[in-house]
């Protein structure tokens, strides 16, 4: 397959109103989305789109839906909505694609387009290949007639649909009466519906960042600001807290005591949880390269096996429908469970944490931490151009540091999918060395960057 020109690891992404997050780019994907996946046969074609609170979603929609309705594909657009809810609509309402117009944890800056297919999963690389050549193509040809335009209509029940698939996850035996949950929605694509549900469950609900303006999505806010979460619980001394990200796809957790709890423990807490049940499957947990070693061991010592994929839930995913295994994430907080969803859920999977927490009668602070992590550093280093893995100072450093932790550990060093960023990676049984081999690689990294 050619290298691709739009879509990243995670669908496209950018700054907004530069290329390639411009009006005209999603009008294009519109049209030639919408030429593939209306090219099977001669029935009304159906799209489904929603996004999340950023002020550009209002130029991205308008060009998408020009796109495709040009093409004859009906739309339905449901306005501020979680990623995972749009994938569930896309299935539920027997769409022949789905939209989610996000760029997830980034700035309000920046904006995305993911793509679902009519099963609710992200798109494969082949599928967004062919999207991409004709993109590239001429996108006059084959437009409908002036009586096959697309109709659009606005659905402004698709957040009251998603909270009842939401809830429905949750044990009926069980209730949230009695806890005092602080909830943080980076003033995101979950400010309606997060609130509602723990509500309706009859949680007692804190809500922070329910404000959107357009510029404020995950500004000093949601999972990756967890500070914001943890202030809160300790402000209105809540039992938890549920840190979302800007399209709530991913979550972290906070105990009563203001401590953090990452992707890899509440994989852990559920896997656990999940194994003693009975109910998970196919013998172990899917993560990425970036989960911390001590899961892996902890799973171990389950009789558990953890598959390792590249980083990006979408990886997760696939390898999980491989493995006939139900349960699947990554270290920042996208937990995927594939008998509720078909991408990561940060709302059904803090639903799966409450559930632990009633049924033990325990604060989440005993159950935040299942295994002691290996100690791992993370380092990012932005690059203006260039390649600098390629350079021969950085792999010498890569080859140096992994000959220093002798196979008692792991170094991991890759290119951001999403963002200018090379990440860096380490992490073994002595934390000294690991942050001295984490500075050392950022330092051949940095002198490698123009």
């Amino acid at each position: 397959m050619s290298t691709r020109s739009y879509f990243g690891t995670d669908g496209i992404r950018g700054e907004a109103n530069v290329h390639p997050m411009t009006a005209e780019v999603a009008l294009r994907v519109g049209l030639a989305a919408g030429k593939l996946f209306t090219s099977v046969d001669d029935r009304r074609h159906l799209v489904v789109i929603g996004k999340d609170t950023r002020l550009s979603g209002y130029m991205l929609e308008p060009a998408l839906v020009a796109g495709f309705t040009s093409v004859g594909m009906d739309v339905r657009t449901f306005g501020p909505l979680p990623t995972p809810a749009v994938a569930m609509m896309t299935r539920s309402m027997r769409a022949d694609l789905g939209v989610m117009i996000s760029a997830s944890h980034n700035n309000f800056a920046d904006n995305g387009i993911k793509l679902f297919g009519p099963d609710g999963y992200k798109l494969s690389d082949e599928r967004e290949a062919e999207i991409e050549r004709l993109m590239d193509e001429g996108l006059q040809e084959g437009l409908a007639g002036p009586k096959s335009l697309g109709r659009v209509v606005r659905i402004d029940e698709a957040g009251a649909r998603y909270v009842e698939i939401v809830k429905a996850t949750f044990p009926k035996n069980l209730s949230l009466a009695g806890l005092r949950v602080a909830i943080d929605c980076a003033h995101g694509a979950a400010y309606k519906v997060a609130p509602t549900a723990l509500y309706e469950l009859g949680a007692e609900v804190v809500p922070v960042g329910v404000s959107p303006d357009g510029f404020n999505i995950n500004d000093e806010c949601g999972s990756t600001f967890p500070s914001s979460i943890a202030a809160a619980v300790r402000q209105y001394r809540a039992d938890i807290g549920i840190s979302l990200d800007g399209d709530a796809d991913r979550l972290v957790i906070c105990d009563e005591k203001g401590q953090i709890v990452d992707g890899d423990q509440i994989m852990a807490l559920i896997a656990a949880s999940w194994a003693a049940k009975g109910a998970l499957t196919g013998g172990g947990v899917v993560a990425t390269v970036m989960s911390n070693l001590g899961l892996e061991r902890f799973l171990a010592e389950r009789g558990l096996a953890l598959h390792r994929t590249p980083v990006g839930d979408r990886a997760v995913m696939v390898k999980m429908r491989e493995s006939g295994i139900n349960l699947g994430g990554e270290q920042s907080g996208h937990i995927i469970m594939a008998d509720f969803s078909t991408t990561g859920d940060g709302l059904i999977a803090a639903l799966q944490v409450l559930a632990e927490l009633v049924r033990s009668g325990k604060p989440m602070s005993a159950l935040a931490h299942q295994f002691h992590p290996v100690p791992q550093k993370l380092e990012n280093v932005r690059f203006a151009g260039g390649r600098p893995l390629e350079h021969s100072a950085v792999k010498s450093a890569i080859a140096e540091a992994e000959k220093r932790l002798n196979g008692a550990g792991r170094i991991l060093v890759r290119a951001s999918g999403t963002e200018p960023l090379i990440r860096i990676m380490a992490e073994g049984d002595d934390e000294k060395l690991v942050g001295q081999l984490v500075r050392e690689i950022a330092g051949a990294v940095k002198a490698a960057t123009p």
